[in-house]
């Protein structure tokens, strides 16, 4: 048995890559992920690594089913994540994945809303640095965004969960509902993590402004968090099935118009997160199994697609479908890669998502949501369009750029293969994963009537795709930039401010000048006082020009923070 708290093994990794260098660093990198595994195979049930702050007990490790297939899907990313970054020389990204990977597995075991808190914002301040780590203007405008949302997020949740320990003097971090104030914080904190509709832009802002192998982490943790936290403090609540059903829906047509394929990836892991979302609200057994095992299947194809998109960008430089096409030729690994990756997340039989997916659909049409298992099938169809055919079809196929270029790295392929044979395995065999899931499963995938509808529904998907592409009614890749509701907040926010300076500006500059034109009188008079000769004269005229320069800074910082 052990007692080591996960996050423990990932932040003195996180230290030790920082100060090594060359194959050392190689080695420690790959060696956290797996020792981090091996410290959770034997971690043993229940609640420990407590200690107390004030009157309460924080809670650093808490096991249960749920947090485990979560601990092991988390573990098994990061190892993909480091074994494809194997090849850079930058300890920036190597440090804050993993710092990033070991917040995200800490706030995953954490018993109590404080521990919750401080791991939550330690994502945030992390998981930023691998998009800083891109070094471009407008990576860096995209960082500040990200932050700021993230922050908020956090500061929502410690709010909420200071109202929640007045209202139930408990700390555990269990089921909240929405029955309280400090609840529909909360709620709305782990919202914005799991990008919600109408708070879902950070993540499509930000993911395609990642370096090649950041967007991999990115992809990987934060939404997926998010989902386990929904999990755990709002399993059954109504509201989140007709969320996530939204949230399987819009992101399909932004999907289908946009040309940065990292964007569209971007939108389809919305679309993803919302099946997660309305088995979480659909909150029954199989709901609850479904939701689980479609976030492990979503971490290993997504990260895959974006691997793929990633050695694209890496060796092309370019990520526009309309700047790309016939990589295939020179690619032709990462093209089967990345057609694996389509296969799993657009659900075919014989891949990971047909094993997961439709375990939420069930719940969803043995529950009596008809329109819901509606919305599901139509969201599901849409996924098969803008990842299933258009990802590879604009990167690896469709015209021919001219671009030839190298195959993706080794390390880049094998993490790329690594997460390709766990999609095909899990979706011949989906029994070990099932044997993780936090209830009982009954269930099976491989039925006639599973079968039979998912492959008609792939077919009728694909023959509208073609019909489309050869009448010329599918939306062009154009270069450009799509509106989305981020565009309301970013157009009235400025106008806003500065309608306000304008307004209270005069107000603003009169008080300042009456309070510096006092200062300096009183210094004058001072000075005039002790008169201009002598040693302490000399003093106080010194220390009034540093007082004076003191007081001024100290006013307008004052004042542009209020």
């Amino acid at each position: 048995m052990s007692s080591v708290a996960p996050f423990l093994i990932f932040y003195i990794g996180a230290a030790l890559a920082g100060v090594t260098r060359g194959t050392l660093r190689q080695v420690i990198l790959l060696s956290i992920p797996i020792v981090g595994a091996v410290n959770l195979y034997y971690l043993p049930t229940g609640a420990y690594n407590t200690f107390e702050l004030f009157d309460y007990t924080l809670t650093l490790t808490r096991v249960d089913k749920l947090s485990v297939v979560f601990g092991w899907v988390f573990h098994l990313a990061a190892l993909i994540g480091l074994l494809y970054a194997l090849h850079v020389r930058d300890t920036t990204q190597h440090v804050a994945g993993i710092l990033y990977a070991g917040s995200s597995i800490g706030a995953l075991f954490s018993g109590d809303l404080i521990s919750l808190f401080l791991f939550w914002e330690m994502t945030a301040i992390t998981s930023v640095f691998l998009i800083l780590a891109r070094r471009t203007e407008r990576a860096q405008k995209t960082a500040i965004r990200y932050l700021v949302i993230q922050v908020m997020s956090g500061v929502i949740l410690l709010a909420g969960a200071l109202i929640r320990i007045h209202e139930t003097g408990s700390l555990a971090f269990d089921f909240i509902g929405l029955n309280s104030p400090g609840g529909w914080l909360i709620f709305l904190a782990f919202g914005i993590k799991c990008a919600f509709p109408f708070l879902h832009n950070w993540l499509t802002d930000a993911y395609p402004e990642a370096t090649p192998t950041g967007a991999i982490f990115l992809s990987a943790f934060t939404t997926k968090l998010a989902v386990y936290t929904l999990a755990r403090g709002y399993a059954g609540t109504e509201i989140l099935v007709y969320i996530g059903a939204t949230m399987t829906m819009f992101p399909i047509f932004y999907a289908v118009i946009e040309n940065d394929l990292r964007r569209v990836l971007s939108y389809s892991l919305i679309n993803q997160v919302g099946f997660m979302v309305t088995g979480i609200g659909i909150g029954t057994e199989l709901a609850l199994n479904g939701a689980a095992a479609h976030a492990f299947a979503h971490i290993i194809y997504k990260a895959l697609l974006f691997m793929s998109m990633g050695a694209v960008l890496f060796r092309t430089g370019k990520i526009n479908g309309s700047e790309l096409g016939g990589l295939y030729k020179s690619m032709p690994l990462t093209a089967t890669f990345c057609i694996i990756g389509a296969a799993s997340i657009s659900a075919f039989p014989l891949f990971s998502g047909f094993i997961s997916k439709s375990m939420i659909l069930s719940a969803a049409i043995h529950e009596g949501h008809s329109w819901v298992w509606l919305v599901l099938l139509f969201a599901s169809a849409g996924v098969f369009h803008h990842s299933g055919i258009k990802i590879p079809f604009f990167a690896f196929f469709a015209h021919d750029s001219g671009i030839r270029t190298q195959e993706a790295p080794p390390n880049m392929l094998l993490a790329m293969f690594l997460a390709a044979f766990v999609c095909v395995f899990l979706g011949i065999y989906p029994e070990p994963l099932y044997a993780l899931l936090p209830f009982p499963v009954d269930y099976v995938p491989y039925t006639a009537a599973h079968i039979l509808t998912q492959s008609q529904l792939l077919f009728f998907s694909a023959l509208a795709f073609t019909f489309l592409k050869l009448t010329g009614l599918y939306p062009p890749e154009l270069p450009g930039v799509n509106i989305d509701a981020e565009w309301s907040y970013r157009w009235f926010l400025p106008r806003a401010i500065r309608k306000l300076i304008g307004l209270f500006g005069p107000m603003d500059q009169g008080l300042r000048g009456a309070f510096l034109n006092t200062l300096n009188l009183g210094i004058a008079k001072v000075y005039r006082y002790l008169g201009p000769k002598g040693v302490m004269a000399r003093t106080i005229q010194a220390g009034s020009m540093v007082y004076w320069a003191v007081s001024l800074l100290v006013v307008y910082l004052v004042l542009n923070l209020i």
